[in-house]
């Protein structure tokens, strides 16, 4: 049922909603809008037309409210695959020509700002859509910029003030792996030296004409709203430093829960067997094991992740796929003889398919997750008080995995800091600790205090409230 009343529509709000072309970033604009249709605003879900396949569908009670907005790239990117529409299509190299084709709808996408009635309030986008604050301004519309990392990582990133006047004078991988000097405090949180490498030194990596520094800089300098998905009792002196940096409104709607239904219907025959599986297991003593779809391991990281569960004697659940682009099958990159030893032993399962996350995670017996530490898992673990066991891969991962050992909910698996290198003793070892060791128990017991903080309940439905009144309140203009 729909918790609004239609009777006044003057104080109803047409949002704009336009993610980018990643699943980790469309589910939870997705989330987002729903709250917003939720309390009877009208919302625009904008995305290419093999995105909007892809999404849960849009429940009855809210089809009227939120209207989901097919806009094709317009034409074909050099580079990039047939069809292509989200970075799980695309190796990760390939991230660069698929933000040219993004880039490719800023016309019809103020085409459309421009024509479509009633007139929109507001427009909450991502950070790759840097040229968007323009054209919201043109038109009229506020513009609110919609941060799914987290207030250290973008802390982390700098300041648009000196970002986008001169750079910020990092300019070689060592320069990623100390504190930047607008941190003010003494922190852990900076990348080693292998996850930031081949980013920083291959000039291939701008082919799109706007290196990501620059989106995230002209992103936020050009909204009139930053908005966070994050838990300010979490990070919260990060969470002073962005806003002493930014030097404009900055608030955080929470973590935006996920729900169990997102994953498919509870009586998925897939699912069925999964949770057959986990019926069988110790509560709390499954180790969930998932590193994202877009991350891209080599055969010697796949071989030592195998052998260190192996060696650790706890079940554990791998959702193991062949990465996009990959003409090798994952499974030939595992140790011989291993799915036949724990498939004897009924050890554990590799499972080599799409899988319903959220409902794994959330099962008793999973106690703990070995995480690639994208923001969204790290979210749906808390959720569910789950101890994390760190492994990095991409992108803002690396900041994460210092943000989330410094706030001693997880433990990260040893590895060299030049070259990434790793044991599969120290994954043993580390699995251990994490889920059964008496040393950590103090991490597990943290873990577990925060589904106050990270699950569903009032604390992130008040910071949903606040951020709905804030656009209310702000209608048509934001005064700084």
């Amino acid at each position: 049922m729909l918790l609004f009343s239609m009777e006044n529509n003057n104080n109803v709000l047409h949002v704009v909603v336009f993610p980018w072309l990643a699943m980790g970033h469309l589910i939870p604009f997705l989330q987002l809008s729903k709250q917003l249709a939720q309390k009877g605003h009208k919302v625009s879900f904008i995305s290419t037309p093999r995105n909007l396949q892809r999404l849960p569908k849009i429940p009855s009670d809210l089809a009227s409210l939120l209207n989901l907005v097919s806009i094709p790239i317009p034409e074909k990117v050099e580079n990039l695959p047939d069809q292509a529409e989200s970075s799980m299509d695309i190796p990760h190299e390939k991230e660069q020509f698929l933000k040219i084709a993004f880039d490719l709808l800023q016309s019809p996408i103020a085409t459309f700002l421009e024509t479509t009635r009633p007139k929109p309030d507001w427009i909450l986008y991502d950070y790759a859509s840097h040229w968007l604050p323009e054209i919201a301004a043109k038109n009229g519309i506020s513009s609110a910029y919609f941060s799914l990392f987290t207030a250290a990582t973008m802390a982390f990133i700098g300041p648009p003030s000196i970002l986008l006047n001169g750079g910020d004078g990092r300019s070689t991988s060592e320069s990623f792996t100390v504190l930047p000097r607008w941190i003010p405090f003494p922190s852990n949180i900076a990348y080693r030296l292998h996850e930031v490498a081949k980013h920083v030194e291959d000039s291939s990596g701008n082919e799109s004409g706007t290196p990501d520094v620059i989106r995230f800089a002209a992103s936020v300098e050009g909204s009139d709203l930053v908005v966070f998905r994050t838990c300010v009792e979490f990070e919260p002196e990060w969470f002073d430093l962005v806003c002493e940096l930014y030097k404009k409104p900055v608030i955080s709607l929470g973590v935006l829960p996920p729900s169990l239904d997102d994953d498919g219907l509870e009586a998925d025959e897939k699912w069925l067997k999964i949770r057959g599986w986990l019926g069988k297991q110790n509560s709390n003593r499954v180790i969930y094991v998932a590193l994202g779809t877009e991350a891209t391991l080599g055969q010697k990281e796949v071989h030592d992740l195998a052998i260190g569960l192996e060696q650790s004697d706890l079940p554990f659940f791998w959702v193991l796929r062949t990465p996009p682009g990959s003409n090798k099958d994952v499974s030939e990159m595992l140790p011989e003889g291993f799915i036949d030893r724990i498939n004897a032993n009924d050890r554990g399962v590799v499972y080599m398919d799409w899988a319903p996350q959220v409902k794994i995670l959330s099962h008793p017996a999973v106690g703990g997750f070995l995480t690639h530490c994208g923001w969204n898992s790290v979210i749906e673990a808390l959720g569910f008080g789950l101890v994390l066991i760190l492994f990095p891969v991409m992108n803002d991962q690396g900041l994460n995995a210092r943000l989330l050992e410094g706030k001693k909910v997880g433990v990260e698996i040893p590895r060299e800091a030049e070259n990434g290198l790793f044991t599969s003793t120290a994954v043993a070892e580390t699995l251990r600790y994490a889920m059964v060791s008496k040393e950590g128990e103090s991490i597990r017991s943290n873990a577990r205090e925060m589904k106050s903080l990270f699950g569903k309940g009032n604390r992130n439905q008040g910071s949903i409230d606040s951020f709905v009144r804030c656009l209310e309140e702000k209608k048509t203009s934001y005064s700084l």
